[in-house]
């Protein structure tokens, strides 16, 4: 233990309990990110039980000038919650703030602290007769404060929103250690900044978000799901906008999968079905979420499939004629991950676009890249209904070295990727967050005025640079 952290580890040993400043064994599971793509060295992990004792420790290290970064779930994608190499920076887990304080069914609210866990909230949202919308693939792990400090969004933005249209209020500890109670259930109030927003997408740069109050929504009396094959990326644009036409508010779901990224899940997971995948470019998966009933719904969604069919958007199309069904093909959208990880070393690019650009993006990109790269491997899918693609790279079939590959490759594949996104008015990144990943390219995409009022806000509400340094910004004064 370094001699001149000690007063600051007695401080906080005082503040939280001794058994939770960890500073001794193992502790990967604080500082490897989600990915594997780098591990860091935390001076300590902390894990304070309540707000009080997060403000505690937050001004215990700004005392100290240590800098903390703020870890939920640990399920980040782009190297945003996991301390640096240095040995110098706090890991503060929000773990233990994992209380549902409140559900309010007359104001269609909930108020929970920053670490529960996603699944936890929908299950008592769910408990209360309501449902709290946010849905992804780490929602076993994922938690609330993670979730809005990423303002992640999922598979039900096309109704609901990111995390950020689903929160009115937030409980947050400030880098001087103070605590903002902004825990307001209303969905009006005109009385100055938005500080919320703020909070919302920071990523843990300006503060720590201990608490939420989140909107919840009725329960749809029904649920239906299709899978349907479409020939182009056009095709798909086009069956989107019928669905809206035809569905309105209930169409809650839009995933759309190429054709290699269903292979992959084909060849690593046999025992699940893949309908239609080897006989159409891209697939299409779509969720009806209906106020009036299941015969109801199934009459709207099979009316809009054979519109589509008759019009040759769709070629093909079936309808979960069950519940274990549905799931099933759902479960095969969400293992394309896992299947891309199975297959070996491949590149992720979060990446929106508008909706009626997608088709340009894609058949730029793909030019573009198998133009650099003849034998790359294109994974495209993900949640087109609000324009966010994840537009990932593989490496070549049978390349005896593909981390090696993609290692070499990385920033040359990165750079004709986001530039094509930046010709078609897009965002370098959807859903993941910025983190360190991304923070040192930001400046090429990012406006300079919009960076510098970024850096404003970080010096005036961080002045000494202590929150998640590195991240978003490259640095606290660039």
């Amino acid at each position: 233990m370094p001699e001149q952290f000690e007063q600051l580890f007695a401080t906080l040993r005082e503040a939280i309990g001794a058994e939770h400043v960890l500073t001794d064994g193992d502790l990967g599971a604080w500082e490897q990110d989600w990915r594997q793509r780098e591990r860091g060295r935390a001076l300590a992990v902390l894990r304070p039980g309540s707000t009080a004792q997060v403000a505690a420790c937050v001004r215990a290290c700004a005392a100290a000038g240590v800098a903390i970064v703020t870890q939920g779930g640990n399920t980040g994608l782009v190297v945003g919650s996991t301390p640096d190499a240095s040995g110098r920076q706090v890991v503060l887990s929000t773990a233990r703030l994992a209380a549902v304080r409140a559900i309010d069914t007359d104001n269609m609210t909930m108020t929970l602290e920053a670490g529960c866990v996603l699944q936890n909230v929908q299950q008592a949202a769910e408990k209360a007769g309501a449902l709290f919308p946010l849905s992804m693939a780490a929602e076993g792990s994922c938690t609330i404060g993670g979730c809005l400090a990423a303002n992640a969004g999922g598979t039900q933005v096309l109704r609901y929103g990111n995390a950020r249209e689903l929160c009115l209020g937030l409980e947050v500890v400030t880098p001087q250690g103070d605590i903002w109670d902004g825990l307001s259930g209303l969905r009006k109030d005109n009385t100055g900044y938005s500080l919320r927003d703020l909070f919302i997408g920071s990523e843990g740069t300006l503060g720590v978000i201990t608490a939420a109050c989140v909107k919840l929504h009725p329960q749809p009396a029904a649920q239906l799901t299709a899978w349907a094959a479409v020939p182009s990326a056009q095709a798909a644009v086009q069956l989107l906008a019928l669905a809206r036409r035809r569905l309105a508010a209930s169409l809650t779901g839009f995933e759309v999968m190429g054709q290699a990224a269903l292979g992959l899940v084909a060849r690593h997971f046999p025992q699940q079905r893949v309908p239609l995948w080897d006989e159409t470019p891209w697939c299409v998966l779509l969720e009806n979420s209906d106020a009036e009933g299941e015969e109801h719904a199934r009459a709207q969604l099979e009316s809009a499939l054979e519109e589509a069919l008759e019009a040759g958007i769709v070629t093909d199309a079936i309808v979960a004629e069950s519940l274990a069904q549905a799931a099933a093909l759902w479960h095969v959208r969400e293992s394309i991950p896992l299947a891309q990880a199975e297959e070996g070393a491949n590149l992720k690019h979060d990446v929106s676009v508008p909706i009626s650009r997608i088709p340009e993006f894609v058949e730029k990109a793909d030019a573009a890249l198998r133009a650099a790269f003849p034998t790359l491997r294109l994974v495209n899918f993900g949640h087109w209904g609000d324009g966010n693609l994840h537009y990932n790279a593989q490496a070549p079939e049978g390349e005896a070295n593909a981390a090696a590959f993609i290692a070499t490759h990385e920033e040359r594949i990165a750079s004709i990727i986001y530039d094509e996104v930046a010709r078609c008015g897009g965002s370098i990144s959807a859903e993941h967050g910025v983190g360190s990943l991304k923070a040192g390219i930001l400046p090429r995409y990012k406006s300079p005025v919009a960076l510098q009022l970024m850096r404003a806000i970080k010096r005036a509400l961080d002045p000494q640079g202590i929150m998640n340094p590195g991240r978003v910004l490259a640095t606290h004064e660039a």
